[in-house]
């Protein structure tokens, strides 16, 4: 093995506050997507610029020999009976969440000083209300999201995984396999789909049903399986209420924003809202859903069956988020904008994905049109499959697979 694949464009974030004692570090992210491996892969650079091995404190409370650890006192004693060196000390928690009430003691370290802390954990009770009340100006989140298209390549190669020379081939693959790291080590479809279902099996028994009373799982599971095959679809709560009505199952409005929520919280699914580029406001109501990874859709369907049009969407929108994008919907008029993409100068893109314009003259103007309606000089994308490309009042048109590959920022 070669070692842990280096996930630079999180590892760029974090880095200006490796050695922060005043700030605690929470890396989230749906479960398996590489969290612990970015956390140790951290361990791994302090070690490399000099820093002792005995400043480093990695503890990962789902190993063996630390599994009874639940109580604040007990992790207590365990940290103090590591923490023998002098001067900055660099403590790595994994899976923090085993622990009750652990903020009020990281609290405590980071007030004491020379702590810098990284913690990692289930998203359902990490981002729930005790981190953010005890712990509010006091930490910052960085989100992990499995591979991105371009990481999905980088770790292959990394590895010595064959990749094909068929750049669409590629883009297929990623699609039906997906982009959980643990994946990209295995040879066979089958293999890659048996994990990705024990990934579900394990977020709804680990993050999900021991923090959250679900009194009736098949509605929840039916509720989760909508959003999931309708991924990239604009969605309101009243249409999937209407939609579950019609199969029989007769649960209420509140109960489906629940269960929602649930599936945020677990990262399994990002809502994407929508905004009206003429008021300048959000709409209420529709949104569009999109997957942590598209192997979640392939794993819970029988078929290979692509609709490439919301899978190519849910691939942008990752690439996107995982450069720090906040991402919407834009609409105008009757028109809509697949994406606004804002980065924090405030700086705007505006983006539609599409796998081709190039079969028709209407297919084209069905991309452009919406880019064409906005006035304002921010620049302007459409993504395709496409390696004829052409320009058309100032909107760039740009393969995919070549754009998220070369890392480029939008």
């Amino acid at each position: 093995m070669a070692g842990l694949f280096k996930r630079e464009k999180y590892l760029g974030k974090i880095r200006s506050f490796f050695h922060d004692d005043d700030i605690i570090k929470v890396i989230t992210g749906v479960r398996r997507c590489g969290k612990s491996c970015l956390m140790e892969t951290i361990a791994d650079e302090l070690r490399s610029s000099g820093v002792s091995k005995e400043n480093i404190i990695y503890i990962d409370l789902d190993k063996r020999g630390y599994r009874k650890i639940k109580e604040p006192d007990q992790l207590e004693t365990l940290i103090d009976s590591m923490a023998t060196a002098d001067g900055l000390k660099y403590l790595f928690i994994d899976e923090i969440q085993n622990v009750e009430g652990f903020e009020e003691l990281l609290n405590g370290y980071r007030r004491d000083g020379n702590y810098s802390i990284f913690i990692t954990g289930s998203n359902s009770y990490l981002l729930s209300g005790e981190l953010v009340t005890k712990l509010t100006g006091r930490y910052l989140e960085f989100e992990l999201f499995p591979l991105s298209f371009d990481e999905y390549e980088e770790m292959k190669q990394f590895y010595g995984k064959a990749v094909n020379s068929n750049p669409q081939a590629e883009l297929t693959g990623f699609i039906l396999e997906g982009g959980f790291p643990r994946t990209v080590l295995m040879d066979d479809i089958d293999s890659k789909r048996t994990y990705v279902s024990g990934v579900i099996k394990e977020i709804f028994e680990k993050d999900i049903r021991r923090r959250v009373k679900i009194k009736d799982v098949a509605a929840f599971e039916a509720v989760r399986n909508y959003i999931v095959n309708n991924f990239g679809a604009v969605t309101s709560i009243n249409s999937l209420h209407e939609a579950l009505r019609k199969n029989g199952l007769l649960i209420g409005r509140e109960t489906v924003t629940k269960y929602i929520q649930i599936l945020l919280d677990a990262k399994i699914l990002y809502e994407c809202p929508r905004f009206d580029m003429k008021s300048k406001r959000s709409l209420s109501g529709e949104k569009k859903y999109y997957l942590a990874d598209l192997s979640f859709f392939f794993a819970m369907n029988t078929d290979n069956q692509i609709n490439f049009g919301p899978a190519l969407e849910n691939i942008v929108y990752v690439y996107a988020r995982s450069l720090g994008y906040s991402v919407s919907v834009g609409r105008i008029g009757k028109l809509e904008c697949d994406f606004i993409v804002r980065d924090n100068d405030m700086n705007y893109a505006y983006l539609q994905v599409a796998y081709t314009i190039l079969l028709s003259k209407d297919t084209e103007d069905r991309e452009y049109r919406p880019l064409e309606m906005i006035r304002d000089n921010y620049n302007k994308y459409v993504l395709t499959t496409d390696y004829l490309l052409q320009k058309r009042n100032g909107i760039r048109h740009v393969n995919l697979m070549d754009f998220i590959c070369h890392d480029q920022r939008f």
